[in-house]
């Protein structure tokens, strides 16, 4: 059905190619193709004939040929894409293909504000969509299909409204780089150099703004690429401060952004400074804040004190908030000036205020009246701060008795077995560290069972405490 061969030697007269040459330059581009197969078909140039060419009369004058051999109208022809040198559009197949059998459509384009119709191929095409290529950019055309049989060309479906060939739209879109999303602080004096990256096609058209208002040329410069833009101080100033934003436009299409600068300096000191009270070794400031606080918010003040004999300054606070403050731990004798810096981010102010009058640290005429020592008395007659507990033991198993007892001087301890002292006996061992009294009977068996009493003697008396330990022999089947 698609046979796109270029062999149409019997159709291309030289006259015919002199006149297709003469009509393509006019009506389109040189080199256009169908979306199927056609490769930049030579143009039937059946709309135009050359004046030479009369036999061409004939043909307009044939009889029309009935109406039900000709095919209707394609449906639905619909623009697809537009590029910036093609075009593509699609259509159905008419409902009424003719009695002799449909052989394809011609597809036609005819400049604006032109009277003629130039087909894109030079033979019908049994496709429904084909693509116009190499095509000017600004163009706008009018496009038309018909169906055609044996018996000639049906009438043709066109489109409503002529098609601009332009760049494809991309909307615009602008990239604010991650440091510039929050407020962009530079020093007085420091060069501003922003660079702001964005897309869009065509190529966009970016504008700058100053606080809602035109940018001063003699302060600001700008450079505007395809894919960026550059905003340039050499020199801040805190007047430069405030909202830029960009707006870049494409083709009734626009993107903003914003990006705040703040140019700050160094604050100035604080207005004035004053000594309120002396006492002791005790020296109360109070200052106003300063005038100029650089641009931005302070970060609080530095308190420093020097003493008369040396001159030499000391730090007592930094990045103090509050405008009053106490300076303690002052030298009796000596006579001291104070002074507070201000600070925001840029640092300290370049001087301080100081403090007109001195404080005087006072000896105060004080007699030491030292007081007799009392030796306090710790002697303390035994007793038991924890009692011993009555216990339960499997024979084999060696156990131990716990108590604790408080005395001074340290009294001497003596363990018992129903009111008989075990002393020496290998088979306990009694411990006794920091008041903690501990006996440890070795593998004791039902014969060690009985009360065992701790008792606690110094020269101030004595205390003693018992248990009973029991030692069950383990049940036997």
């Amino acid at each position: 059905m698609m046979e796109k061969t270029t062999s149409e030697d019997p159709a291309c007269s030289p006259e015919e190619t002199a006149s297709e040459s003469a009509k393509v330059p006019t009506a389109e581009p040189p080199g256009e193709v169908a979306v199927s197969e056609s490769t930049g078909e030579e143009q039937v140039p059946k709309p135009q004939a050359p004046a030479p060419q009369a036999p061409a009369a004939p043909v307009t004058t044939k009889p029309a040929p009935p109406s039900e051999d000709v095919p209707s109208a394609p449906l639905l022809l619909t623009l697809e894409d537009v590029s910036n040198s093609s075009v593509t559009v699609s259509w159905e197949p008419p409902e009424r293909l003719g009695r002799l059998g449909l052989q394809g459509y011609v597809l036609e384009l005819c400049r604006e504000g032109a009277s003629e119709w130039v087909p894109v191929s030079a033979r019908p095409m049994m496709v429904t969509q084909q693509t116009v290529r190499n095509l000017a950019l600004g163009d706008k055309l009018l496009l038309r299909v018909s169906a055609v049989s044996s018996a000639g060309a049906g009438p043709p479906a066109m489109l409503d409204q002529p098609v601009h060939i332009r760049e494809n739209i991309e909307a615009p879109k602008i990239r604010v780089p991650r440091h510039l999303r929050q407020t962009y602080i530079r020093q007085v004096g420091e060069t501003v150099n922003l660079q702001i990256p964005f897309q869009g096609k065509p190529k966009p058209q970016a504008t700058w703004t100053h606080n809602g208002h035109a940018l001063d040329s003699q302060r600001v410069s700008v450079r505007t690429g395809d894919q960026d833009s550059i905003l340039f101080i050499r020199s801040a100033q805190r007047s430069d401060s405030g909202r830029y934003e960009l707006t870049v436009h494409v083709e009734g299409l626009e993107a903003k952004a914003a990006i705040d600068i703040l140019v700050i300096e160094k604050p100035g000191p604080p207005s004035s400074i004053r000594l309120l009270d002396v006492w002791g070794c005790n020296a109360a400031l109070q200052w106003t804040p300063p005038q100029d606080t650089g641009n931005t918010e302070l970060l609080g003040y530095t308190v420093q004190k020097a003493d008369k004999k040396t001159g030499q300054w000391f730090t007592v606070l930094e990045r103090y908030h509050p405008t009053t403050c106490t300076i303690s731990d002052l030298i009796i004798g000596n006579s001291y000036s104070f002074r507070v810096f201000s600070e925001n981010l840029c640092g300290l102010s370049a001087s301080a205020t100081i403090t007109k009058e001195l404080a005087h640290i006072q000896k105060a005429d004080i007699a030491a009246k030292p007081k007799g020592f009392i030796e306090r008395d710790f002697s303390e007659a035994p007793s038991f701060t924890q009692p011993l507990a009555d216990h339960t033991s499997t024979p084999g198993y060696s156990t131990q008795l716990f108590c604790s007892v408080r005395a001074s001087p340290k009294p001497k301890i003596i363990w018992m077995k129903n009111k008989m002292e075990i002393q020496g006996n290998p088979k306990y061992r009694a411990l006794s560290e920091q008041g903690v009294c501990t006996l440890e009977i070795r593998k004791p068996s039902p014969f060690d069972s009985g009360v065992y009493t701790c008792k606690a003697i110094n020269v101030l008396g004595e205390a003693s405490v018992d248990c009973r330990l029991e030692v069950k022999a383990s049940a036997t089947h």
